[in-house]
């Protein structure tokens, strides 16, 4: 029993050692099915920096709107996450209802992917109790609108080297009420990926302790150009 206990206890250090070598803290949220839509807490913002994405890509997107088209993307929407303080609803009805194709199209300014926009809806949307499609995206622009990107990241035309502090101090300098406790980088093994804002159902930035705890943990994270092109 000892030894078997041991082994046990080896192989959660390991696992753990391997999620922080990654950059991120042990994953503590989880997911919950069959949720009453409308029922959460407040909602995360992601907003993905797109030349890490396109770059950790490589050439699955090298066609994409957002990889090869003729505009050059920086911080787009990945999405707006229906939470609970613990945990977040997901899949809040199967199957979907079909977003219509004039839905789809009126969010790539923002979501430059016509699958991730179709995706957000089924997982997170549905969540959201809106009463239609449009209303859950026209919810996801006002958030998108609320989040000022700071000066220093609207051109990036160099790759640079930044930390996970930096980038959320740069957020909380740029975007008055939105403090440390409210926010969340994310990242791979050496990109910046993500940057995660809590929102409340009112619209306003709310402290998630949750959030804030899986953010990055690396040192120094790369932060890709954007492609040259029109804006």
């Amino acid at each position: 029993m000892a030894k078997r206990f041991a082994a046990l206890l080896r192989s959660v250090v390991v696992g753990a050692a391997l999620l922080l070598a990654a950059g991120q803290a042990p994953a503590a949220a989880q997911a919950r099915h069959g949720v009453t839509p409308g029922e959460f807490d407040f909602y995360v913002l992601a907003l993905s920096w797109s030349p890490s994405f396109c770059e950790a890509s490589g050439e699955r997107s090298a066609r994409s709107m957002q990889c090869a088209g003729e505009r050059p993307f920086h911080f787009v929407v990945h999405g707006l996450w229906p939470q609970f303080t613990r945990g977040f609803p997901e899949y809040c009805q199967v199957p979907a209802p079909e977003l219509e194709r004039r839905t789809v199209n009126a969010m790539l300014d923002i979501m430059p992917a016509p699958g991730l926009v179709r995706h957000q809806w089924a997982k997170h949307g549905t969540c959201s109790g809106e009463r239609s499609a449009s209303v859950f995206f026209e919810r996801v622009r006002q958030a998108r609108a609320k989040v000022r990107i700071p000066a220093e990241f609207e051109t990036v035309s160099d790759y640079r080297t930044v930390s996970p502090d930096e980038v959320e101090d740069a957020f909380v300098r740029a975007n008055p009420g939105l403090t440390r406790e409210m926010i969340a980088v994310q990242c791979d093994e050496r990109r910046l990926r993500e940057v995660r804002i809590c929102i409340g159902r009112d619209m306003n930035f709310t402290a998630c302790q949750e959030i804030d705890r899986r953010a990055c943990r690396r040192d120094r994270l790369v932060m890709p150009p954007a492609r040259s092109g029109r804006s």
